[in-house]
């Protein structure tokens, strides 16, 4: 199994972070910080649990006002070349200590994103100053260093996940549109991929304002054509007309899916097994098609939740033809698996085909 991202949160991290601090404070004391961090809580504390305490840590230990503990951070965060996540505790203190002073969190931000990414910590300043900080990341986006490209990006997504949502920016995304014009055709895969998770972000609330851009960009470039593609995946996934038109599948009218089978009616948790089906292409020309499969998993509460798994996109020339797949019902960091009745279903082109139940024990 893993090593839970937590643990970064080390002997040998601390080791080093209270050396970077003693270089520029010669006070800084390693046994009173050490004291302060490995409190009773700190076993039980999850990662971004222990970055805010170690932030809070730091505000007690230092004693420091705002613009005296951002120059101290500053040249502490140099010290260590590259990009670690466990170095977010930087940009977290800023959301913490900063909201009375933004310009120079802004640029504290900025200083960090290269380091430890700021994208969680900028989310507060958005929601507080929304037409100054917009302004400030539309002008990151032509920014040299790509960190702080993304940073304009990925810090305004609408629904960043394990991050405040933006209230606002859900209702009305239209202020986010020219950063990610600016940066849509990057040249850095890391922005491009920014790019499309905040416009399918801003699809689940707005999918109008995606799939016009998307029209409007596809076509102009393979680099671009992925970010359309990536940034369109849960309108695919939801079977959206207008997405599927977009990308060259047709009405699956035509299509049937038959003898659709498992191996086994009865699967344990931790198990897996094999599903199989038929799909026949009964017109008379080939079909671009996009095959899923959907399972909707029994949860805690007993209600099922459906997750949508993608089995191929390909084109099909009139026929029948076999599929066969394997489904692991191991639980995972992301999904715990209950027992209970679940339903698999078959999936074209967003129009749901066959379906069949079975028992998970």
């Amino acid at each position: 199994m893993a090593e839970p991202l937590k643990n970064l949160y080390n002997e040998a991290f601390f080791e080093l972070l209270i050396q970077d601090f003693q270089i520029h404070h010669p006070l800084f004391s390693s046994t009173s910080f050490r004291a302060i961090i490995f409190d009773k809580a700190w076993p039980d504390r999850e990662l971004k649990d222990r970055m805010r305490h170690i932030s809070l840590s730091l505000h007690q230990l230092l004693k420091l006002s705002f613009p005296d503990a951002m120059a101290l951070f500053k040249k502490v965060i140099a010290e260590r070349e590259g990009f670690s996540l466990e170095r977010m505790f930087f940009p977290d203190y800023v959301e913490v200590f900063g909201q009375d002073h933004l310009e120079l969190s802004l640029n504290a931000l900025a200083h960090f994103t290269p380091y430890a990414s700021s994208e969680f910590a900028i989310r507060p300043f958005i929601i507080r100053y929304p037409t100054q900080v917009l302004k400030k990341m539309l002008e990151w986006a032509d920014a040299k260093n790509f960190h702080l490209r993304r940073l304009a990006s990925e810090g305004c997504r609408p629904r960043l996940p394990w991050a405040m949502a933006l209230p606002d920016l859900k209702k009305d995304p239209n202020p986010i549109l020219p950063i990610l014009e600016k940066l849509k055709a990057d040249e850095t895969d890391y922005v491009r991929r920014s790019v499309a998770n905040n416009l399918n972000d801003i699809a689940k609330d707005n999918p109008a304002i995606t799939l016009e851009l998307a029209e409007k960009w596809y076509g102009k470039s393979k680099n671009l054509d992925w970010v359309v593609k990536h940034a369109c995946r849960s309108l695919l996934k939801q079977g959206n007309t207008r997405a599927l038109i977009l990308f060259g599948f047709q009405e699956p009218s035509a299509i049937r899916v038959s003898k659709l089978g498992v191996d086994r009616n009865s699967v344990n948790i931790g198990e897996e097994f094999t599903f199989e089906f038929e799909l026949n292409n009964t017109s008379k020309d080939q079909s671009k098609l996009r095959l899923e499969y959907i399972i909707d998993f029994v949860k805690k509460s007993g209600k099922t939740s459906p997750k949508v798994f993608q089995i191929t996109e390909n084109t099909y020339v009139p026929g029948v033809h076999q599929f066969a797949k394997k489904q692991s019902f191991k639980d995972l960091t992301t999904r715990k698996h209950y027992p209970g009745l679940h339903c698999l279903r078959i999936v074209v082109n967003g129009a749901e085909k066959a379906s069949i139940s079975f028992q998970l024990k």
